[in-house]
C-alpha cells in the first residue's frame, strides 16, 4: 500500500520535472539569441521568464479542457488548438497550415493502406482460384 501522501508527492515530482525542463530549454534559446543579437541575460532573467512560460502553459491546458468540455467531449481537438491561438494571426495561420498538412498526410496514408488491403485480398481471391482449379483438375483425373 502506498502511504496517502504519495501521489501528490510523486505528482510534486512531476512538475518539478516538467519545470526544470522548461528552465533548461529557455536557458538555451536565450543562448541562441543571445549570440545572434550579441546581448546577456541574466539568470534572473531567465528564471522569470521560464517560470512565466510555465505558467502561461498550464493556463493553456485549462483553456484546451474547458474548450474540449464546454464541446462535451473529452479528447481535445485541433479546433480546441486553433481556438486557444486565435488572438495571434501568425500563430493561428501556422496551427491552421499544419493541422492541413497532417490531416492531408493521415487521408494519404489511408488510401494507401485501402490500396494494399485491396490489393491483398485480390491476391487471396486469385491464389483460392487456382488452389480451387488445381483440386477441380485433381479431381476430374481421378475419375
Amino acid at each position: 500500500m502506498e502511504p496517502e501522501g504519495e501521489p501528490e508527492r510523486e505528482r510534486l515530482l512531476h512538475t518539478q520535472r516538467l519545470k526544470a525542463a522548461v528552465h533548461y530549454t529557455v536557458g538555451c534559446l536565450s543562448q541562441e539569441v543571445a549570440e545572434d543579437k550579441e546581448i546577456q541575460f541574466s539568470k534572473q532573467s531567465i528564471a522569470a521568464i521560464s517560470e512565466i512560460t510555465f505558467r502561461q502553459c498550464e493556463n493553456f491546458a485549462k483553456d484546451l479542457e474547458m474548450f474540449a468540455r464546454h464541446g462535451k467531449r473529452t479528447i481535445i481537438n485541433t479546433e480546441d488548438v486553433k481556438l486557444l491561438a486565435r488572438r495571434s494571426n501568425s500563430l493561428l495561420r501556422y496551427i491552421t497550415q499544419k493541422s492541413e498538412e497532417l490531416a492531408l498526410n493521415n487521408l494519404e496514408q489511408k488510401e494507401r493502406k485501402k490500396k494494399k488491403s485491396s490489393a491483398a485480398k485480390g491476391r487471396t481471391t486469385s491464389d483460392e482460384q487456382m488452389e480451387a482449379g488445381i483440386a477441380e483438375s485433381e479431381d476430374s483425373n481421378m475419375a
